[in-house]
């Protein structure tokens, strides 16, 4: 939360906000205005087009309809919320509003407008919020006859089943009006979130950078569209992949919203990327308008139509070499992840550890994730046993001369895979393929400790292996044609989804994943707002399956700033540079679960 002075507590107390005017009835207007009504609120929706009244109207019967035939309401209910609506399109229907939650278009002279006009209309002790997600709500207070009855009330999209509410005061605001409409988020179902005014406040001033950042890597041609929705929802367990949401926000929203954060920050990840103002500019604003990053079946719909840049099905690629036995090398998490998912589709797997008696350790936790497997009724007996029996241990590289494709999966050190690599040209076959699972590191430098590299490529795996669907594929400016095809078709072999990526640092998910997690650090250490608030913002308002904090702790601080620092040599971006909290943080040993403190203690195993 910002730490700067607020007025002192005035004689208002919290009360129960009952007549509530919703200026605006686009989507965001009529989620606001369904919310509401369907919490016993009356509910004046304001527009200066009849049109988007009678939507709204009708948006509400349909909504209700659905929450009939789901039994989250009755019918007498439902006639009741229908009742409690009525719209206007005039300013002077809200007199007997208690707040008025303004959401017109992401425009400061529209919204200064409209909050003059309502000086003229409200009562002196309604509450005046701003939906705005970008523009200074300091800005709009000090411009209106009562500052401190304005905050700004920032719901998300859609708004009948977002969680999150962000409640955003200036120094001008009363706390009285911050408890009052705190009160009734509460009631609403929903989680406020209390934070100060600054562009994009916590959830989009962290996630407009990522998908900024999304475009950036789309118009420098380094993957497509595609590649990179794909590899965010599977590799981050995202809902939905960057470029599809810049189309559903709305590529001319977006960046609206980013100029106001670099106006802020000069910042050049909030700079926004070209690629935004030419779609802008050209009116293909995403679903609104039926294109954007994509082309869509109509304006409005959300159905994917297939365009010039649609790649071909996987059937049209090119072939590649033969894959009847594969080899793993390593004997932690991940290489006896890997090697069960290539034996549970029955190819034979040599793994390969230092000593043999850590293979053999490595393949009991193969078994016991099999029996996992079983229990939870995923595979039959037999299907466990075969997979198995498909796991051969050994120690020694030298068990691996017959493979058709060696996977590397040791420690993250240049050095090591690079004695590794070199070791494996002696040893493996000729026309095998190489791969490497680094996360980070340049996988050319890997393929130069052999003398074939054009046999080498990178395979980054997420964990566990097992679970998640991604496969990375980094091709370097060396492999071959038929390599890279000889990945993907295993890639399908292995029901892994692959995502093809140049060999840069990060790839796609940490290039884009990385900077988001160090930019949350820095709003904890710029005090703006605490680790919980930050946790609940991006899990309710973004759809992330676990906030920032929450997954550093699980990855590791060390491993996060390792990446972080390779993602900055690489880039030379000022706004790459790790945050000293983290650094810190590392430096005390303080590296996650694993250690049992980073941003939060955990109890001991």
């Amino acid at each position: 939360m910002d730490r700067t002075s607020t007025p002192e507590p005035s004689s208002l107390s919290p009360k129960s906000l009952r007549t509530v005017a919703v200026i605006g009835l686009g989507t965001m207007g009529t989620g606001i205005a369904e919310v509401l009504t369907l919490a016993g609120r009356e509910v004046v929706g304001v527009d200066v087009s009849d049109a988007a009244a009678l939507r709204a109207g009708a948006a509400l019967e349909a909504a209700t309809a659905r929450a009939v035939e789901r039994g989250r309401i009755t019918e007498p209910e439902r006639r009741a919320a229908l009742a409690r609506f009525r719209t206007a399109t005039d300013l002077t229907a809200v007199a007997d509003a208690d707040l008025v939650i303004e959401v017109v278009p992401e425009d400061y002279d529209l919204k200064h407008e409209v909050f003059t006009a309502l000086d003229a209309v409200v009562r002196p002790d309604a509450i005046l919020a701003t939906g705005t997600n970008a523009l200074s709500v300091t800005r709009l207070a000090a411009d209106s006859a009562r500052p401190e009855r304005v905050l700004g009330l920032h719901f998300f999209n859609p708004a009948p089943a977002m969680k999150l509410v962000e409640i955003v005061s200036s120094v001008l605001t009363d706390p009285g009006a911050v408890a009052a409409v705190t009160e009734l988020a509460h009631e609403l179902g929903k989680e406020p979130v209390a934070v100060g005014d600054r562009p994009g406040f916590v959830a989009d001033g962290l996630l407009f950078g990522y998908l900024n950042q999304a475009a950036a890597m789309y118009e420098a041609r380094y993957a497509t569209r595609e590649d990179i929705d794909a590899a965010m929802r599977l590799g981050c367990g995202l809902p939905m992949g960057p470029l599809a949401l810049l189309d559903l926000i709305g590529v001319d929203t977006a960046r609206t919203v980013l100029e106001a954060m670099y106006a802020a920050s000069r910042d050049r990840l909030h700079a926004p990327a070209p690629i935004l103002g030419q779609l802008a500019a050209a009116g293909l604003t995403g679903r609104k308008a039926g294109r954007g990053f994509y082309t869509y079946e109509a304006p409005g719909s959300s159905a994917i139509v297939p365009d010039a840049l649609t790649p071909p099905p996987p059937a049209a690629r090119a072939g590649g070499r033969v894959v009847d036995r594969v080899g793993v090398v390593g004997s932690g998490t991940m290489a006896s992840g890997i090697a069960e998912v290539f034996a549970k589709v029955g190819l034979p797997v040599v793994l390969v550890a230092r000593t043999p008696e850590k293979a053999e350790a490595a393949k009991g936790r193969i078994a016991k994730s099999l029996a996992r497997a079983v229990d939870k009724g995923r595979l039959t007996a037999e299907e466990r046993d075969a997979a198995l029996a498909a796991v051969t241990p050994a120690g020694s590289l030298d068990a691996l001369t017959e493979v058709d494709l060696a996977v590397e999966a040791v420690a993250e050190d240049l050095d090591v895979k690079r004695e590794l690599f070199a070791a494996l040209d002696k040893v493996v076959k000729p026309g095998a393929v190489l791969a490497t699972t680094t996360s980070s590191l340049p996988v050319v430098a890997i393929a130069r400790a052999t003398s074939r590299p054009g046999d080498v490529v990178g395979m980054h795996f997420f964990n566990p292996a097992p679970a998640m669907k991604l496969v990375e594929v980094v091709r370097t400016v060396l492999t071959a044609d038929d390599v890279h095809a000889t990945v993907r078709a295993v890639c399908a072999l292995i029901r892994k989804h692959p995502v093809d990526c140049g060999d840069r640092a990060g790839f796609i998910v940490n290039a884009l994943l990385f900077p988001y997690l160090n930019n949350a650090v820095k709003m904890v250490q710029e005090h703006y707002a605490s680790l919980d608030e930050i946790d609940a913002a991006m899990r309710l308002g973004g759809g992330y399956p676990m906030g920032p904090f929450e997954l550093l702790d699980v990855v590791g601080l060390d491993v996060s700033l390792a990446i972080e620092k390779v993602l900055h040599r690489e880039f030379r971006d000022p706004g790459l540079a790790p945050a000293p909290l983290l650094e810190h943080l590392v430096a005390a040993g303080c590296l996650g679960r694993k250690t049992g403190r980073g941003f939060r203690e955990y109890a001991k195993a």
